[in-house]
């Protein structure tokens, strides 16, 4: 049964930085991120292809990447929930609506 991604990905970002900062153990939280990316990227990979699993992955690093610069202007609770709105958009809009 094929699992909707969206939830995942956003979670996983959430998760992530959440795990990070109670534990003060950032390669906690970024086990936590692989975790939930390697568990989309599957799914993706299965029901996508591998070029539209490519560009997801991207968004999901990307954002995740993008989280960092964006905390200083915005506050970092505000830049991981944009991160994990764009990243569970963009999965739902490229992967999981076609269920």
């Amino acid at each position: 049964m094929a699992l909707p991604t969206a939830p995942i990905v956003a979670g996983s970002l959430i998760g992530g930085y959440l795990v990070a900062r109670e534990t003060k153990v950032r390669p906690l939280g970024g086990a936590v991120l692989a975790v939930g990316g390697v568990a989309a990227g599957r799914q993706w990979l299965r029901t996508t292809g591998p070029g539209t699993t490519a560009a997801l992955a991207g968004i999901y690093l990307g954002g995740f990447g993008a989280s960092h610069p964006l905390a200083k202007k915005i506050g970092a609770w505000p830049a991981v929930f944009a991160a994990a709105g764009t990243s569970a958009a963009a999965s739902w809009l490229l992967s999981d609506r076609k269920r």
